[in-house]
């Protein structure tokens, strides 16, 4: 299987970057993406050439580490697949692809395909916890949770924080990874006491840190390879809005997730 890469170079976040085409033969169809960008710089790397950049941790769609775009496409065309679990076969012979990092103001491109996520971390940090103290491990079947109530929160807990809505979004937003994090805790619960704290501190964080406004969309449902639900924006929205009601003045300035 042959493959024509078009992969985005940039040494170092200050330079400007430009695409460099590669030809990719000899493949497996069997072959991850990924394996066959390592098979790629294994031949940059004998030829003397700067290997392409680009993340990877688990490979096996849990960590979210390895999102770029492909032809312009989170994750590429396979839906509900991460680049790691996306093989070869999915892709016709021959095929010439554009690849690039993802395109945000808060994801600034540290270099080639990886750029810096640190900000849904951030915003993680902000309030996506809870802070009971619980001692020892409490019995399984001690607090009860409807099944409606608990596979909802699994939904939404199955966000990886990949950041490939955010790519998708045309307008750069976080609001599905922020609402995964809102509602996987506020559904249940533990999550309870701090759910209005939660809502407020955590979209006051992704405004700082520069995520656009919800675009209304929905194309960050449609990359996002754990398929979270677009369902949870609005949630969000009425999470947050009932918290504003709530709160202290000083909370007045938190604004709509969808605004």
């Amino acid at each position: 299987m042959k493959l024509t890469l078009n992969i985005w170079r940039q040494s170092r976040p200050a330079d400007t970057g430009r695409f460099v085409r590669y030809v990719a033969d000899d493949l497996s169809r069997d072959m991850s993406f990924l394996e066959m960008l390592d098979v790629l710089n294994q031949r940059l790397i004998t030829e003397g050439q700067s290997p392409v950049a680009f993340e990877s941790d688990c490979r096996e769609g849990i960590c979210g580490a390895c999102g770029f775009m492909i032809d312009g496409v989170a994750h590429g065309p396979r839906p509900a697949t991460t680049v790691c679990q996306l093989h070869l076969r999915s892709l016709h012979d021959g095929a010439e692809l554009w690849l690039e990092p993802f395109r945000a103001r808060a994801f600034p491109v540290l270099r080639d395909l990886i750029v810096d996520r640190a900000a849904l971390d951030r915003v993680i940090a902000a309030g996506g916890f809870i802070s009971a103290p619980t001692g020892s491990a409490p019995e399984a079947g001690l607090i009860r949770i409807a099944k409606r109530a608990a596979d909802r929160a699994m939904d939404a807990a199955a966000c990886i924080g990949c950041g490939a809505c955010v790519a998708a979004c045309p307008q750069a937003s976080a609001a599905l990874f922020a609402a995964a994090k809102v509602a996987h805790l506020a559904l249940l619960p533990q999550g309870q006491p701090e759910r209005d704290a939660r809502a407020i501190a955590m979209v006051v964080r992704m405004d700082a840190e520069g995520f656009g406004n919800c675009s209304h969309i929905g194309e960050c449902a449609a990359v996002c390879p754990k398929e979270v639900p677009l369902e949870l924006i609005p949630r969000l929205n009425r999470d947050l809005l009932r918290a504003v009601a709530r709160a202290e003045p000083t909370a007045s300035g938190a604004r709509s997730a969808a605004t």
